[in-house]
């Protein structure tokens, strides 16, 4: 169910506004009224529940029910419960993780005005042809100055640490990565969890390799028989060891990579994007105050009330550029911050959506000025002059993905 279809129709009920999930122009996937929001690979999660219920549940099954009715030490009934509880709170975590907003920013409705703009219909309105809007801007954080990027489709300057996940479609605060296993963009307000998600996981793997081990070899003990044949009287210990020992390696090493980028203050993102041990951190304050940073301090409150009413003027009121083009308004497709291969323009789409300046994105153009991957019959004069109306306005909104399309750009 998509963000913008989710519940009831969006004109909303006796002609009211819709609810905010319900015009939602991301691809993410509301329940109970907006209360949850998943990304739109969110169906990954039964996949990731059964990676774990499964093997939990044969463990209780063949392991920690053995040693309860097979050894009279009382350990087999304390290793279930265990097992169960830690199971079902590495369950809370991953809907922690899953089932919440990330950090999305939500969308301006026009473009922003540039800086030293003050409204004067003489600048901009009238400008031939219309200013452009700078790509970058420089901030300086703890004295380093960070360029912060202008995003096409949702009309903001990014703030620093933000970047835009092309499968969710929103800018997010502190990204760190989208991840396909709980279906969700990381950042700022579940980074967290997701960490807390994938360390526990890696303990109950730990938990399971070790008490399958116990039981092979109290079985050995028991009828003082090899090690081979005691693993041969419980292949589910066997295949349990082996499942476990695997998993271990991913959710492990992800947990060590992870604290490796907590104690030095990094995303996933930036460790693979800007190297940080070639340039100065800006955001690294030492691995004390890092570690603070992430498992210590506030959750900040989300940017968006899914439940509420969209308001009027959002919804009703045309929107103006005021003579400003967006950065890369009038360019080809692409992406210059991830490398992203050149789209080919959809014509039709684009010439009934000309007018709308609100999913114009990832338009550029290579640094002779010529179109990449565009229709033999589009040139940049065309789309810069014949497809503005009088307001300088125009947009093209991008598809919308949720499966093998890079996440970050």
């Amino acid at each position: 169910m998509n963000g913008a279809n989710a519940g009831a129709g969006p004109g909303g009920a006796g002609g009211e506004a819709p609810l905010v999930y319900q015009a939602w122009k991301g691809n993410n996937v509301f329940f109970l009224q907006g209360r949850f929001i998943f990304g739109p690979d969110a169906r990954s999660l039964f996949v990731t529940m059964f990676l774990i219920i499964a093997p939990v549940s044969i463990f209780c099954v063949f392991v920690a029910k053995g040693l309860m009715n097979d050894f009279s030490y009382g350990l087999g009934l304390p290793v279930m419960v265990a097992a169960v509880v830690f199971t079902a709170y590495d369950m809370s975590l991953l809907l922690l993780t899953s089932a919440r907003d990330p950090g999305i920013i939500p969308r301006n409705a026009h473009p922003p005005e540039p800086e030293g703009f003050e409204g004067n219909a003489e600048v901009g309105a009238n400008q031939t042809p219309p200013l452009r809007l700078p790509r970058v801007k420089d901030v300086v954080v703890n004295g380093i100055t960070v360029k912060t990027k202008y995003c096409d489709t949702c009309m903001l300057y990014r703030p620093p640490r933000c970047s835009h996940c092309s499968i969710c479609n929103n800018c997010v605060e502190r990204f760190d990565h989208h991840c396909p296993w709980v279906g969700q963009c990381i950042g700022l307000r579940n980074y967290r969890f997701f960490y807390m998600f994938v360390f526990s996981t890696t303990l109950l793997c730990l938990y399971v390799f070790g008490f399958c081990w116990v039981y092979i070899i109290k079985i050995r003990n028991a009828e003082q028989i090899t090690i081979w044949k005691a693993m041969a009287k419980t292949p589910a210990s066997i295949a349990l060891v082996v499942y476990t020992f695997i998993a271990v390696w991913f959710v492990g090493g992800l947990s060590v990579f992870h604290l490796y980028l907590m104690s030095t203050n990094q995303t996933t993102y930036e460790n693979f994007r800007y190297r940080y041990d070639q340039r100065a951190n800006p955001y690294n304050r030492g691995v004390v105050e890092n570690i603070k940073e992430i498992f210590f301090t506030p959750i900040p409150v989300s940017r968006n009330n899914f439940g509420a009413r969209v308001p009027q003027e959002q919804g009703l009121r045309p929107r103006s550029t005021n003579g400003f083009m967006s950065p890369n308004m009038g360019r080809a497709v692409g992406d210059i911050e991830m490398g992203r291969k050149p789209v080919a323009w959809d014509e039709p789409r684009m010439a009934a959506e000309i007018g709308d300046l609100g999913g114009l994105g990832n338009l550029l153009e290579d640094k002779d000025g010529r179109f990449r991957n565009a229709s033999p019959d589009l040139s940049r004069d065309a789309l810069a002059v014949g497809g503005l109306d009088e307001q300088g306005s125009s947009a093209m909104n991008p598809p919308r993905t949720s499966w093998g399309v890079e996440a970050g750009r």
